[in-house]
């Protein structure tokens, strides 16, 4: 993205906040134009002190007293407008920063599977707090500095020019000058700014790597290897930094010398005029004071280049995470649904991840509410990927999914999730308490139903024995639990849901033989009377199933009871006869 589409996006989220932004903008114009008025105010002045025989010193202390009270009222206008900044820019701005943090948090948090597959999450972190931070510094920078930079260099080339037009030009070739050597430098380093920016990419993923799997460090002797490879990404990034720092360096120096030229120049051909009688002192002392003043914006605005240069990139990077859409997303007319039966319906379902290989290919079944259906098969076989069709994590590219006879993607996302209850083979918890982490689909609970979801999860006893009970946090990704402990919150967390149709996967994978019998009479209790759906590579766990899918590369190739498919001598017989066999 341009400079200028990067700027115009920036403003462009201060919308919601439009008439406080207008106001100060205002402001900006009105400290802008006290900065105009001064110079002429000083210079006439200075041709009423200089120039007694004009008046009678009546008339010449009446016109100065008149000057100065203009400059006292521009100059109370100032301050005014000043204070008015000073008071809602700073606040203006970090409201706008958590806001542009919320959307992306929010955002980031509805983008499908494969974005966060292809995307480390060190790396979204790292572009938020930078983009965000970025953001904050821009917006305050905008109502502080560039509005009124911008106004200044616009109205006071003009103004200049029609004070004397030979100083003018002075300021115009340095104004050329500013401009030139920013375009040549920029054009020289954006590339290599790029380059520095995947670096820090880089060294976000590197950390989180390493601090996400510190165990994993420490157990393989990997400190100071992490430590060496992340020092080699730095070394790698300074490199490419120093030649970009370089350039910027060596622009600022020149701008300072053709700023000071300028100055002297303006100064000895002023001089010349008014030794020819082509001007006064008066004017001369304004166009210095409008000289100085434009370059010192000129400055200024050499400053937000630079700020602007260096922040371009992981602007672009926020804005580019902002642009990308979800997969799936609520269509213009969602309904929400409060309860639905449970009756569930796939017809003709393909689905592929990447329009090269279908994970799942023309699968068809249908299932009445409160039953219970099991898939099977192979690694890889697609039936995770099924599942995550029923609570559209994916769309298929053809056929639908029906729940109670409607299409699912009639129903808004949040309606149709808040029926589904998931239990997945690899527990996630929260950096959270206990509680918390049960709470997570029904956090209104109160704390007996969160208690009695616990014990029929097998849980109470083993959080009992935690520090703080139900209070104690369970560390980044339930470090302080065991395996099997993470699994009976994932179920206590189901149970609590309460919701009419569940997906369990591989529920009970993690738990000792005593635990899981305990749990499945509980799991048992819980099932009556809804639509289940458990993926298991344990069959001995499916057979009381109503109805069996034996998935193979994606498609269903048998389905029946248990006993019907042991009968059948198919893939389901071979894959109980292996696991009988190891039992025995």
């Amino acid at each position: 993205m341009s400079f200028v589409a990067i700027y115009v996006r920036v403003l462009a989220l201060l919308k919601p906040e439009k008439r406080l932004s207008i106001i100060l903008a205002l402001a900006n114009i009105g400290l802008a134009g006290v900065g105009f008025i001064e110079p002429i105010l000083f210079g006439r002045i200075i041709d009423v002190l200089s120039n007694p025989g004009a008046g009678t010193p009546d008339e010449n202390w009446s016109r100065t007293l008149e000057l100065l009270s203009l400059w006292c009222g521009a100059g109370l206008a100032g301050i005014l407008a000043g204070i008015l900044v000073a008071l809602h820019a700073d606040r203006l701005a970090h409201r706008r920063r958590l806001a542009a943090m919320a959307l992306y948090f929010e955002h980031v948090l509805s983008l499908p599977a494969a974005f966060h597959s292809a995307t480390h999450s060190g790396t979204l972190l790292k572009i938020m707090l930078a983009g965000t931070d970025n953001l904050f510094g821009m917006w305050l920078s905008f109502f502080r500095e560039h509005l009124s930079t911008f106004v200044a260099v616009l109205a006071l080339l003009p103004l200049s020019l029609y004070l004397n037009w030979r100083l003018g030009l002075l300021l115009i070739g340095l104004i050329v000058v500013f401009a030139l050597v920013s375009a040549i430098v920029i054009s020289r380093t954006e590339k290599a700014q790029g380059k520095v920016e995947a670096y820090h990419s880089e060294l976000a993923a590197r950390a989180g790597d390493a601090l996400g799997n510190v165990v994993l460090v420490q157990s393989f002797v990997r400190l100071a290897l992490e430590a060496r490879e992340l020092a080699m990404v730095m070394e790698r990034l300074l490199k490419a930094q120093f030649p970009v720092l370089n350039l910027w360096a060596l622009m600022t120096v020149l701008s300072r010398m053709a700023s000071t030229i300028t100055i002297i120049s303006i100064f000895m051909l002023g001089s010349w005029l008014h030794l020819h009688g082509q001007t006064s002192v008066g004017e001369i002392v304004s166009f210095m004071g409008f000289a100085t003043l434009l370059i010192s914006r000129l400055e200024a605005a050499m400053g937000f280049i630079s700020r602007m240069f260096f922040q371009m990139h992981s602007l672009g990077e926020f804005f580019q995470v902002l642009e990308t859409e979800a997969a799936v997303r609520d269509r213009p007319d969602a309904r929400s649904v409060s309860t639905v039966r449970g009756a569930v319906a796939f017809e003709h379902v393909t689905l592929s991840y990447d329009d090269r290989r279908p994970a799942v290919t023309d699968v068809s079944f249908d299932v009445e509410a409160g039953k219970t259906v099991a898939l099977v098969g192979p690694t890889g076989s697609g039936k995770t990927s099924t599942m995550a069709l029923l609570s559209r994590l994916w769309d298929p590219q053809s056929g639908r999914v029906l729940i109670d006879g409607t299409d699912i993607r009639d129903f808004t996302l949040e309606s149709l999730r808040r029926n589904i209850g998931v239990v997945f083979q690899d527990s996630a918890v929260f950096h959270r308490s206990v509680a918390d982490n049960i709470r997570i689909g029904r956090p209104e609970a109160t704390d007996a139903e969160v208690e009695r979801a616990a014990r029929l999860a097998e849980a109470h006893d083993f959080i009992l024995r935690q520090s703080d009970g139900y209070a104690t946090i369970v560390g980044e990704r339930g470090v302080n639990l065991s395996g099997g402990e993470r699994q009976r919150l994932a179920i206590a967390r189901a149970l609590l849901k309460n919701p009419p149709i569940l997906i369990l996967d591989e529920a009970t994978s993690a738990l000792d033989a005593a635990t899981e019998a305990r749990i499945q009479k509980a799991l048992d209790t819980l099932m009556e009377g809804r639509t289940t759906f458990i993926i298991a590579h344990r069959l001995a766990t499916v057979r009381q199933a109503d109805l069996i899918l034996v998935l193979q590369d994606g498609r269903v190739i048998e389905r029946g009871s248990f006993d019907e498919l042991v009968a059948v001598n198919g893939l389901f017989s071979g894959l109980v006869r292996t696991q009988f066999q190891n039992v025995h």
